[in-house]
């Protein structure tokens, strides 16, 4: 069945965010150059395809197509230049509000952020250009609970507009950023007509029945008076030329709701880290992953995903004991590959250890067990990790989460190590949360004793987490507190935790920004990731006193 309109992300041709490659003026001359191949296949067709446009400046357009030609060109009017954005780094902000004539519709364009702004270009094209069809072309990226702020955001503009709004998405991850897609079509009366699925791509196939919007504004009054203080605003009006195919055509919505897709914030995250490691991994020419797996819940869910995005027959893992590892632990870690099918390989460490402290004897300060010995297998093991990776042309992948790298609780070159690090971005209560999640899911893929078991590094004898950090429960409250809200010392106290915990947490995150600068990539899922997200000088004597 033919389509009248195909529609495609913001930035679709040069992939969001291109960044600096944006600098170069090759990679811009080759995206106009597919706008315009892409043209030709417009035989009786309307294509709405994001690209850079270069004029007197540098645009983050929409391309309208239609009979082999390029009939117009849309500029984002609203750049971001906050979290994980840098627009105005590179492009020039459009003026003008657009709306297509097709046939006897009135279709406004415009481009991600500029659907944020309630007086913005969809306000205009609605009020002043009297759009019944607003299609917005999207690099969203996704972090827990956006789609729910998309989605009654969303609904503001259609109901306060009086007109159908589609939203197209990305889908999929770029570095560190993954894209939910989460495309959506949603009437005058903002009810959703039709959903993509999250974190795939998909293809949302409607007929839109426009014919609701006319009799909704004649009877909001509160839409009369809008569209009377806009009499003044301009709009550029193009006629398409183009004849709708068959008006009498009628698909089946997809309303279904958003949690018959997904059941609950764990399975949404997980499904985020899942596509953001499949697509960092294969996008950037690797086939097989390798990790470690320790016998702990971090290892332990970083294998699952990694299971889920490339395959089981696609992970290594390498169990490495040393003279500290518990047996619990090396039995759980082998359960585990078993209820994964992922390959397992066991890789003593013990022995080489013995060979550093041995070679290093003469240099160290104690016998005892120290930092320095402990750092010492965990940066065996990374090594291991490495040469296996170089054997096989594996990426490893690191198994941190967003807690301990948040103060500093992990190993430079050692449990740092990687390519890509998919729970970078997950608190330890999180990765507690979407294991319980997975094993309800899933008939307990993840042995009872790796949830259950306090949390230990296995450095040295009877060893736990608690022994250097607060319960995560509490660690947890404070970071999110301070990294995401921005919250001052004073501010936390007054949540009721311990004054003195408060100001060793927070030192402990300014004091190890030099480490996470050298930790590798890995998904964003919060509304504040470290990164790019979250920019801090690691050179920085502010501290709390």
């Amino acid at each position: 069945m033919e389509a009248d309109i195909a529609i495609f992300p913001e930035l679709s041709l040069t992939g969001y965010p291109p960044e600096d490659l944006l600098l170069k003026p090759s990679f811009i001359e080759e995206n106009q150059k597919f706008i315009h191949k892409l043209a030709d296949y417009t035989d009786n067709i309307i294509a709405i395809v994001g690209f850079a446009f270069k004029g007197e400046g540098l645009y983050n357009s929409a391309a309208v197509l239609c009979n082999r030609k390029i009939i117009h060109v849309c500029h984002k009017q609203f750049l971001p230049n906050y979290s994980v954005f840098d627009e105005e780094r590179y492009f020039q902000k459009g003026s003008s509000n657009t709306v297509l004539e097709i046939d006897d519709v009135t279709v406004g364009i415009n481009i991600c952020e500029d659907i944020y702004y309630s007086a913005g270009p969809a306000a205009v094209q609605s009020l002043a250009g009297g759009a019944s069809l607003i299609i917005n072309i999207s690099a969203s990226p996704y972090y827990i609970g956006r789609i729910q702020q998309r989605e009654k955001l969303f609904f503001a503009r259609a109901v306060d507009n009086r007109t159908n709004i589609f939203y197209l998405n990305l889908a999929g991850g770029q570095d560190e950023l993954v894209f939910d897609g989460s495309s959506m079509a949603i009437n005058e009366n903002g009810d959703i007509l039709g959903r993509a699925k999250p974190f795939c791509q998909d293809r949302l196939v409607l007929d839109l029945d426009l014919s609701g919007v006319k009799f909704a504004r004649l009877e909001d009054n509160k839409y009369k008076n809008q569209r009377l203080s806009h009499k003044d605003s301009k709009v550029d009006i193009v006629n398409t030329e183009f004849r709708v195919k068959d008006k009498k055509r009628k698909l089946a919505d997809r309303a279904d709701y958003y949690e018959k897709m997904i059941a609950c914030p764990e399975e949404e995250a997980f499904n985020a880290l899942v596509a953001g490691t499949r697509d960092y991994v294969l996008k950037n020419g690797f086939s097989k992953a390798v990790l470690g797996l320790s016998g702990g819940i971090d290892s332990a869910l970083t294998a699952v995903i990694a299971s889920f995005a490339l395959g089981n027959e696609n992970v290594n893992a390498l169990i490495m004991p040393s003279i500290y590892s518990s047996e619990d632990s090396m039995g759980d870690s082998e359960k585990l590959s078993a209820n994964l099918g992922i390959n397992h390989i066991m890789v003593p460490i013990t022995d080489i250890y013995e060979i550093y402290l041995a070679s290093l004897n003469h240099l160290l300060k104690t016998s005892e067990i120290n930092i320095t010995k402990e750092n010492i297998q965990a940066r065996i093991r990374g090594n291991i990790l490495m040469a296996m990776a170089n054997e096989f042309q594996w990426v490893v992948l690191a198994t941190g989460n967003k807690s301990e790298t948040s103060v500093g609780y992990t190993t430079l070159y050692g449990d740092m190590a990687g390519g890509f690090s998919p729970i970078k971005d997950v608190y330890k209560t999180m990765v507690y949360k979407i294991c319980r999640f997975l094993n309800k899911k899933y008939a307990n893929l993840i042995p009872y004793n790796i949830l259950e078991r306090p949390p230990s590094a296995e450095l040295k004898p009877d060893q736990k987490d608690e022994d250097k950090l607060p319960r995560y429960e509490i660690l947890d409250l404070i970071l999110k507190s301070y990294i995401e809200e921005e919250k001052d010392y004073a501010s936390i106290v007054k949540m009721g935790i311990d004054p003195q915990v408060v100001k060793e947490v927070i030192n402990m995150v300014d004091s190890s920004e030099y480490k996470r600068r050298q930790g590798a990539p890995g998904i964003k899922i919060t509304p504040r990731a470290f990164g790019k997200d979250r920019r801090y000088p690691i050179t920085n004597a502010f501290r709390l006193e």
